[in-house]
């Protein structure tokens, strides 16, 4: 649980997870061990990679959300201080929720292809 919480608080803190999203990590963490959270954890990542390419492919908006990306990767190195990622966008409630995914969802399949044995 531990190391579940150490691993997830920063990205929590940027913004890039959510509440939920570090809760259920830690809940894995406490069912499982080291090694296996770790797999589920690089998984969950990689397919949550899989769904955000796909999104951007399907919504076309993949020019607009690297240069957006990009930006507060610049922004972050000029003032060298971290900022939550999207701060700027919760203007716009339809643009903030657009652009993000679930990340519960590739939580999910993580665990079970992880706990099934098929990685």
């Amino acid at each position: 649980m531990l190391l579940a919480f150490l691993l997830m608080y920063p990205l929590y803190m940027i913004g890039a997870l959510g509440a939920g999203d570090v809760k259920l990590f830690v809940m894995i963490g406490s069912f499982q061990a080291a090694g296996d959270f770790m797999t589920i954890l690089a998984g969950a990542f990689v397919i949550g990679a899989g769904f955000s390419l796909a999104k951007l492919a399907v919504e076309r908006n993949g020019r607009e959300r690297f240069g957006y990306f990009f930006a507060y990767l610049y922004d972050v190195w000029r003032t060298g201080h971290w900022k939550i990622y999207g701060e700027d966008l919760k203007r716009d409630y339809h643009t903030y929720c657009k652009n993000k995914i679930h990340f519960a969802v590739p939580i999910l399949f993580s665990a079970v292809c992880r706990i099934g044995g098929l990685f």
